[in-house]
């Protein structure tokens, strides 16, 4: 029940820390399952789209906390979850969930994970990865146009209003969690690597017991 390693992948919005996770997740397959610390936002369907806008999401407060636990404890035990979607098109959950499975590794990434005490006692190994503002503000405008159906002049209030005072507030200070700061996420091939090895050994390991 406890041979399961549970990797916490954290850093500012644009950092890389996604691109990160996901090269994990390409390289392992189905040994490895990926959480997002997005798709725990609390359902906001009460309200208009409009209000859902105005909201800040980068607070932790914006967060089901409570539910992210009970889905890790649950995983550590064995049980695959069914986890929430987040829609960033409408600032909202998706009707619909999606099974996680209880792999030999999971993989938790997102801004918050390490601002919360009883996640990071979930978490075996937390890496952070440090990328400069200037490089995750361009990142962060280009994917939320691209991919998230947003406008410029929407991504750049939405820095100057949430984004960075709450990085500065939350983000930046839970740094001092990480056993791994790893500068420019995915696009750091040896951090990767390391990382990568790290989990292979924990796998042997688990086949030899």
């Amino acid at each position: 029940m406890n041979n399961r390693l549970f990797i916490g992948i954290a850093g500012g919005s644009g950092s890389g820390k996604t691109t990160l996770a996901q090269k994990l997740a390409d390289y392992f397959g189905d040994r490895l399952s990926l959480l997002r610390h997005d798709d725990y936002y609390k359902s906001q369907a009460s309200l208009t789209l409009e209000e859902r806008a105005t909201l800040n999401f980068d607070h932790p407060d914006a967060f089901d906390t409570q539910l992210l636990i009970k889905h890790l404890d649950e995983l550590r035990q064995g049980k695959d979850i069914f986890c929430p979607i987040y829609n960033y098109s409408i600032h909202d959950r998706d009707n619909e969930c999606r099974v996680v499975k209880s792999t030999e590794v999971i993989v938790l990434e997102g801004i918050l994970i390490f601002e919360n005490p009883e996640i990071l006692k979930r978490l075996d190994i937390k890496i952070f990865v440090d990328t400069d503002a200037d490089v995750r503000i361009i990142r962060r405008i280009k994917r939320d146009v691209s991919e998230r159906g947003r406008d410029l002049n929407s991504v750049i209030s939405q820095y100057i209003a949430t984004v960075k005072p709450m990085h500065e507030a939350f983000v930046e200070p839970s740094k001092r969690h990480a056993d791994i700061i790893v500068p420019e996420g995915g696009m750091n091939r040896v951090a990767l690597e390391m990382i990568t090895q790290r989990i292979i050994s924990h796998i042997e390991r688990k086949e030899q017991d």
